[in-house]
């Protein structure tokens, strides 16, 4: 029994010296800047579906320098970036400022305020496609629509909505 108490004792204390060998590893330390917080600051929505958020992120973070394609004689460059539900057109200046955007992008969540309007306004109707759009232009607002196709039986209509949810009249 001593025996017994003496090797549990001694793997417990072998067992606790090696858990900190292996501790986690300290990484090297990741700063992440942003040339433009700008176009993130003004097209960024917290209610947004994660495909936009990850276009958005994907074309405020792409470094134009760091690009086989660079080359200072060119002025501007206009960058693709794509998923399977969206698509982000940007153009960047020479330096990797962020011009404009257009982005589009298929079958994705809507906002609550969106969703909320529909209920109200249309209480009957099933949303059954809708797109995002959102063009970006420098310094100025960027312009956010959702286009909507509501379905009641066996008719169909098409709606235009901001993300706020006030609708567009034709």
């Amino acid at each position: 029994m001593k025996n017994f108490k003496l090797l549990a004792f001694l793997l417990i204390l072998f067992v606790g010296f090696n858990i900190d060998s292996f501790a986690q590893e300290t990484l090297p330390s990741v700063t992440v800047a942003s040339v433009n917080y700008k176009y993130l600051r003004s097209v960024y929505d917290n209610s947004a579906a994660q495909p936009v958020k990850l276009l958005e992120h994907r074309a405020a973070s792409y470094d134009v320098k760091e690009s086989e394609y660079y080359d200072d004689e060119y002025e501007g460059y206009s960058i693709s970036f794509y998923l399977p539900n969206g698509r982000v057109l940007a153009a960047y200046d020479k330096d990797g400022k962020l011009l404009r955007t257009a982005e589009r992008y298929k079958n994705v969540s809507i906002p609550p305020a969106v969703r909320s309007a529909l209920s109200n306004k249309y209480p009957n109707w099933a949303l059954t496609k809708d797109i995002y759009l959102v063009n970006y232009y420098g310094d100025n607002s960027p312009r956010k629509l959702y286009k909507l196709v509501l379905e009641n039986g066996n008719r169909r209509i098409r709606v235009k909505s901001n993300e706020m949810g006030e609708f567009i009249e034709k």
